[in-house]
C-alpha cells in the first residue's frame, strides 16, 4: 500500500469543495437567440446548488468577436451582449453568493483579440505607445517569419501586418494576438482587469494557458519533435521549448497569487499542461505559486488499473509541501467521459473523481451522461476543426447544450441551439434523471452528498491498495473513519482481492446490495471500514 501526507490542519473552501465548469454559450438560454447566457445560468442555480458542488467556473463572458468563442477578448472588463450585461453578471454574483456557491472567471492572459483597443492602438504605428504591449518583430533576412513558431491551431504563430512591415505573434489563431508581459505597463494593465472583477466580489479564476505567457527571450526556434506523427496535429511537429514554460511565469504566478491573496481566500487555478514534474513548479518556487495547478492526467490516461494506481501513487508523491491535489477528467477542450469510456464505465468514473483526495473539477452534462455528438459539416464551428479536419481534434461535441427536458430544443433554448444536441436528449435529460434513483443524475448527487457529509472523502489522506489488474482500491481517512473505494475498470465479474471486500456497504454504482467478495461488471463500490 502506498500512503500519502496527512489532511491539512487548516482547510480552505476549495480544499473540500468542488468546481463545477460551466459553458455558458451551452448551458441556459433566457431570451430565445440559441445561445446560452447570465440569465440562463441564473435561472439554473437551484438546480446546481442542489446538485450539491460547491463553486461554478464560467468559461469567457467578455466582449469578444468570437473567433475562438471568447478566448479572443476585446475588452477584459465588460460583458458580451451574447450573454447580457455588467448588471446581469452581479445579479448571477449575488444569486449565487446567496445559494454558498463561489464563482470563477476564465482569465486570458497570454492573448487578446486582434479587436481589442490595445492591440488597434499597437497596430497603428511602429511608434504606438503600446506597440510593446505586443511582440511585434522584423522579417526573418528571406522576408519569412522571425521565427520557426507553429500556432497551437497549425500554421505559423507569426502573421505579417503589411501597413508596419511587421510580423505579430499569437500562439493560437492570428486573432488572438499574444500579449507581451516583459512589458511593465501592459503587465500593470492586466493585474487592474484582476483588480476589477475582485473588486465586484468574484471567488477567483481560472487562468487559461498560464504556461504560455512567457516566451525565451530572444524568440530562438523551436526545435523539432522526432516523435511526430500527423494525428497529433500540427503544433507538435515541434517541440514548444522556447515558446511556453519558461522560468520567468514562475514570477508573473507569483505576482497573480499576490494579487489575489491581498483579497482575502480567493482561488487561482493555472491551466498547465505539462509533464507532473514541470506542473509542480507551478504550485510555486521560492515563494508561492497558483493555489492549483490544473491536472489532465485523467483526461487521457489509459483505462487500466495498474496504469492509474501508479499515476496516482507519482502524483502524490512529486506535491511540494502545503500543495494540494486536484483532478479533471473533462472538460470544454475534451472528449467527454461518457464518450471516450461508455456509460457504464462513465459511471465508475464519476465515483473516482469524486473519491480521490483533491480538489474536483465536473463538466456540466456529464452527471446526466451525454456522450459523444456526432457534429454536421455544416455545424462545425471549432476552428480547430476547420483549420484541421478529419483528426479528431475539433471540440464542438464537448460544447453541445445540456438538454433540461423533453420539450423542444430541450428546454434548453426556445429556438435551435447554436449547436445541436445529443441524439437521446429526449430521455438523456435532467427532468428524466431527477426522478430516476439509479440515473446518472442520482449517482452524482449520492456521490456530492456523501462527499460534503464525509471529510474523509473531502479532506482526508488516501491509501493505495495493491488491487489486481483490473480492479483499482483505495482508502480514505479522517480521524477515526476510514472508507474503502473498490472500482471495476472491466465489463467482467471479478472477484475482490483478500482483505478488500469486508465493510459496511456506503454506495454502489449500481444500487445497494450486500457485499460478497465480488464487483459486479462496471461496478464501483464505497465501504465503511471498522475503526
Amino acid at each position: 500500500m502506498t500512503d500519502t501526507s496527512a489532511s491539512p490542519q487548516f482547510v480552505h473552501w476549495w480544499e473540500s469543495g468542488v468546481i463545477y465548469q460551466i459553458y455558458p454559450r451551452s448551458f441556459q438560454d433566457s431570451d430565445g437567440d440559441g445561445i446560452g447566457d447570465l440569465a440562463g445560468i441564473e435561472r439554473r442555480l437551484d438546480y446546481l446548488a442542489t446538485l450539491g458542488i460547491d463553486a461554478i467556473w464560467l468559461s469567457p463572458i467578455f466582449p469578444s468577436p468570437m473567433a475562438d468563442f471568447g478566448y479572443d477578448v476585446a475588452d477584459y472588463c465588460g460583458i458580451d451582449p451574447l450573454f447580457g450585461t455588467l448588471g446581469a453578471f452581479d445579479r448571477l454574483l449575488t444569486s449565487a453568493h446567496e445559494r454558498g456557491l463561489k464563482v470563477l472567471l476564465d482569465f486570458v492572459p497570454n492573448h487578446s483579440s486582434d479587436q481589442h483597443a490595445w492591440f488597434r492602438d499597437s497596430r497603428s504605428s511602429r511608434d504606438s505607445a503600446k506597440r510593446d504591449w505586443y511582440i511585434w518583430r522584423d522579417p526573418a533576412a528571406d522576408g519569412g517569419p522571425p521565427n520557426n513558431w507553429i500556432s497551437d491551431f497549425g500554421g505559423s504563430a507569426w502573421t505579417f501586418d503589411e501597413a508596419t512591415g511587421q510580423y505579430y505573434l499569437h500562439a493560437f489563431l492570428k486573432e488572438q494576438p499574444d500579449l507581451n508581459w516583459r512589458n511593465p505597463e501592459m503587465r500593470a494593465a492586466m493585474y487592474n482587469v484582476l483588480r476589477f472583477w475582485l473588486d465586484r466580489g468574484v471567488d477567483g479564476f481560472r487562468i487559461d494557458v498560464l504556461w504560455h505567457i512567457a516566451k525565451a527571450e530572444g524568440l530562438p526556434d523551436n526545435p523539432v519533435n522526432p516523435d511526430y506523427r500527423p494525428e497529433m496535429g500540427e503544433k507538435l511537429k515541434l517541440r514548444q521549448l522556447h515558446s511556453t514554460n519558461q522560468p520567468e511565469v514562475h514570477e508573473l504566478a507569483a505576482e497573480f497569487r499576490s494579487l489575489a491573496d491581498s483579497y482575502g481566500d480567493r482561488l487561482l487555478v493555472g491551466e498547465i499542461v505539462l509533464p507532473v514534474a514541470d506542473m509542480m513548479e507551478y504550485y510555486g518556487r521560492d515563494r508561492p505559486g497558483v493555489h492549483l495547478p490544473f491536472n489532465f492526467q485523467l483526461v487521457e490516461a489509459p483505462w487500466n488499473a495498474g496504469f492509474l494506481r501508479n499515476m496516482f501513487a507519482e502524483y502524490e508523491a512529486a506535491l511540494p509541501p502545503g500543495g494540494w491535489p486536484n483532478w479533471v477528467i473533462a472538460s470544454h477542450d475534451y472528449p467527454r467521459i461518457a464518450a471516450r469510456l461508455g456509460e457504464a464505465q462513465a459511471r465508475i468514473a464519476a465515483m473516482l473523481l469524486l473519491t480521490l483526495r483533491g480538489t474536483p473539477t465536473l463538466y456540466q452534462g456529464d452527471e446526466i451522461g451525454i456522450g459523444n455528438v456526432i457534429i454536421p459539416p455544416d455545424r462545425v464551428h471549432d476552428p480547430k476543426e476547420l483549420r484541421e479536419p478529419g483528426i479528431g481534434l475539433g471540440r464542438d461535441p464537448s460544447r453541445t447544450p445540456i438538454a433540461w427536458d423533453d420539450s423542444p430544443h430541450g428546454g434548453f433554448s426556445a429556438a435551435e441551439p447554436w449547436l445541436p444536441l445529443h441524439m437521446d436528449w429526449r430521455t438523456r435529460n435532467v427532468a428524466v434523471q431527477q426522478t430516476d434513483p439509479n440515473s446518472m443524475l442520482s449517482l452524482y448527487r449520492a456521490l456530492l452528498q456523501l462527499r460534503r457529509s464525509e471529510p474523509a472523502l473531502s479532506i482526508g489522506s488516501i491509501l493505495l491498495s495493491e488491487g489486481s489488474k483490473h480492479i483499482l482500491a483505495y482508502q480514505r481517512s479522517h480521524g477515526t473513519s476510514r472508507l474503502q473505494i473498490l472500482l471495476n475498470l472491466s465489463g467482467t465479474e471479478r472477484c475482490l482481492p483478500d482483505g478488500l471486500g469486508s465493510g459496511d456497504l456506503i454506495l454502489s454504482t449500481l444500487g445497494s446490495r450486500p457485499p460478497d467478495g465480488w464487483l459486479r461488471p462496471d461496478e464501483g463500490l464505497i465501504l465503511r471500514l471498522g475503526t
